[in-house]
């Protein structure tokens, strides 16, 4: 039989929870679980060196988005450069998504601000760009109503560089995956929005089932690719919990190496669509959870079972001076920004010990963000994701001491 990429191993489980701590083997390092992934979208995390993320952040896996990376560089250069370690310089393993949840952000979400707990998620620019005949601006893809369109067997979408037409089906998208070369990659989905009635969450579940089914036999024919990548399913299904109950049952018959939870939830529906969901996954296969990481939803997410998380929100806000502090209520955000921290001469945070708060002060970040350095999103971002981490990590930590 041959040896799987990606292989679980459960260490501890914590009584009386759901939780366990465990570890990924992939082909370029382990992953200790809980675990959150860095977001490198487009084999970069935001305003980072590769070098940072394992010197001053701690990172053990990132992950890079499909999409962008199809539309720029193109995943034919990054095939050529040796694969996404090589091309980003990214020394731990990585995973990338499957590109469903922009199928989500340019069409059913276009325009409406709406995400997985309800906020804007696509990054467009309101400039128009011109390449050729090809012009994109927002005005113009608002006039059409939405930049992609879902059928059956795929997705037609405008580029949002050019307003160039792309498709994605499962298979393509495999396709990409497989030149991108990530460790762990995700099998095309269709990622609904939150408020989407039953019908449609219902309908575009089946979907994405039927894309789960091709997604394997897309990866199955790739043999090289077979021994050195793994495939994670997704679970969708909304906020309706027979939904995600059928979902997570008919990918868990499946052959997969892993899975995803994806789709959209309300802050309240979260903890019981988990608990559904993570009830009815294999136990011996990791479970991650897509596109949220704030720590209140992280603890929730490893109380109900799940190992790894990914969220872009740590350099997000910290490229716009918002930082993580912690606080005796938990690890609270502050807009560095605030005229009280020009003459604030303590540490960053003083309940981190990030290379960022043993060096700089809150009145020096504090000006480098009102002055718009660059410097300034840098050491936000480095001390955002290094909270955020070692977050996670201590949640792990506390799961073995149990």
């Amino acid at each position: 039989m041959q040896q799987t990429p990606i292989s679980f191993e459960i260490v501890k489980r914590q009584p009386g929870s759901m939780a366990r701590a465990g570890v990924i083997h992939t082909p370029h390092g382990d992953i200790e679980t809980p675990a959150f992934v860095t977001v490198g979208t487009k084999a970069t995390v935001k305003a980072l060196k590769s070098e940072d993320l394992k010197d001053w952040v701690g990172a053990q896996v990132a992950l890079a988005n499909t999409y962008h990376l199809y539309l720029q560089p193109g995943h034919e250069i990054i095939k050529e450069a040796g694969g996404l370690q090589k091309f980003a310089n990214w020394d731990l393993p990585t995973m990338t998504d499957s590109g469903g949840f922009q199928v989500f952000s340019l069409g059913a979400a276009f325009g409406k601000g709406v995400t997985k707990f309800a906020k804007g998620e696509v990054e467009d620019d309101e400039k128009p760009h011109v390449h050729g005949l090809n012009v994109y601006s927002r005005a113009l893809a608002e006039s059409h109503g939405k930049l992609c369109v879902v059928d059956e067997e795929g997705v037609t979408f405008t580029s949002h560089h050019d307003g160039s037409m792309h498709r994605f089906t499962a298979e393509r998208s495999i396709e990409i995956q497989h030149a991108i070369g990530a460790d762990i990659i995700v099998a095309f989905d269709e990622c609904t929005s939150p408020t989407a009635d039953f019908d449609y969450q219902k309908e575009a579940m089946e979907r994405t089932h039927r894309w789960a089914k091709r997604s394997i036999m897309a990866h199955k024919q790739n043999y090289e690719a077979l021994k050195k990548q793994g495939l994670y399913g997704v679970v969708q299904g909304g906020r309706f919990l027979d939904l995600r109950l059928e979902s997570a049952r008919t990918l868990a018959s499946m052959d997969f190496d892993g899975f995803g939870i994806g789709g959209s939830f309300s802050k309240e529906d979260l903890g019981d669509a988990l608990k559904v969901v993570n009830e009815n996954l294999p136990e011996d296969k990791p479970r991650h959870l897509l596109g949220i990481g704030e720590p209140e939803d992280i603890m929730e997410g490893v109380r109900l079972g799940c190992d790894t998380f990914d969220c872009v929100a740590p350099t997000r806000i910290g490229r716009t001076g918002t930082i993580y502090i912690h606080t005796r209520d938990g690890i609270k955000k502050v807009s560095i920004k605030k005229s009280e921290y020009a003459r604030d001469f303590s540490k960053l945070d003083e309940g981190c010990d990030c290379m960022v708060c043993q060096r700089y002060t809150k009145a020096y970040v504090s000006h480098l963000v009102r002055s718009g350095e660059i410097l300034g999103g840098h050491l936000c971002s480095i001390h955002n994701l290094y909270t955020i981490v070692n977050f996670t990590k201590q949640l792990r930590e506390s799961i073995l001491r149990s």
